[in-house]
């Protein structure tokens, strides 16, 4: 029996302004409907909107966001006193700032963890004038650059690392401007966030993808590749779904040895069971 109703996957961006197109949001739906918000306070009134439709029904949603849901083991533990992943996301919420215009304080928030570490960990300062404590180029490592769950597969992609916050498929400034976005989701009744809370009762479940995992795309027929990616994603996790295939995915990978911080891709080490279920 399908575990989910609905299933949203969430293409982000951490863009400082308000954009369309290839590089910025994409929510796709295993029904297909595919929506492309300008900024990220748009978005979050989406996913707020169609969760409230799902309540009213009685549907039980996956939402699956790609961008990292946890750090390197360590960084929470030295910047909350807590090793735990959602102490950091709570963290991070108190600090963000972001506007209606998609104007965001991500680059000052970095900068004040690299100062309260005593050391840079964050890094890729894309602005023309330089924010102090963040570093353009990659520093000398004082926590490990990757988490157990971005080890490429053979021949694969592999996500790049949460400290990194600029250059191409960076992922650490989605994650500074998303966390605090689906904080809010979490703060609602009934939502857990995977791999963090139970989630086996919740009716909202949050988890983190990696749509490069399906590997290459064909977008001919598609607005961009990050739109192919979003529905083709949700589309193949409602086959898996549907096949009682995808429970199984959400069990702990026993290479993962802190997972209360660093958290977990969905489909990490299910690679080809994801590709094999592709629509």
């Amino acid at each position: 029996m399908p575990r989910f109703d609905r299933i949203l996957i969430l293409d982000w961006s951490a863009a400082g302004r308000p954009v369309r197109g290839a590089n910025s949001i994409w929510l796709g739906c295993d029904a297909g409907s595919l929506s492309n918000p300008d900024t990220r306070q748009r978005a979050w009134k989406q996913l707020r909107c169609a969760l409230s439709r799902a309540r009213r029904a009685g549907q039980r949603v996956l939402i699956g966001a790609d961008f990292a849901f946890g750090h390197p083991a360590g960084l929470a533990a030295r910047l909350t006193g807590r090793p735990s992943g959602l102490a950091l996301w709570d963290h991070l919420s108190a600090l963000h700032r972001d506007d209606d215009r998609n104007a965001s304080n991500y680059r000052d928030v970095a900068a004040g963890m690299n100062r309260a570490l005593g050391a840079p960990v964050f890094w890729g300062d894309g602005r023309r004038v330089a924010t102090p404590d963040l570093p353009r180029l990659r520093p000398p490592p004082v926590l490990p650059a990757h988490r157990v769950t971005e080890t490429p597969v053979p021949g694969g992609p592999r996500p790049k690392s949460p400290f990194q916050l600029a250059g191409a498929g960076a992922v650490g400034a989605q994650s500074l401007t998303g966390i605090p976005w689906l904080n809010r989701l979490r703060s609602r009744p009934g939502a857990a966030v995977w791999p963090f809370e139970p989630w086996r009762d919740a009716p909202v479940v949050l988890a983190e993808v990696y749509p490069s995992m399906l590997g290459r795309l064909d977008a001919a027929d598609w607005p961009c590749l990050d739109a192919a990616q979003v529905v083709t994603l949700a589309r193949t996790l409602r086959r898996l779904d549907d096949a009682d295939a995808l429970v199984p995915m959400l069990a702990p990978d026993p290479r993962i040895t802190d997972l209360a911080s660093e958290g977990q891709i969905l489909g990490f080490g299910h690679e080809a069971t994801l590709r094999a279920a592709m629509p």
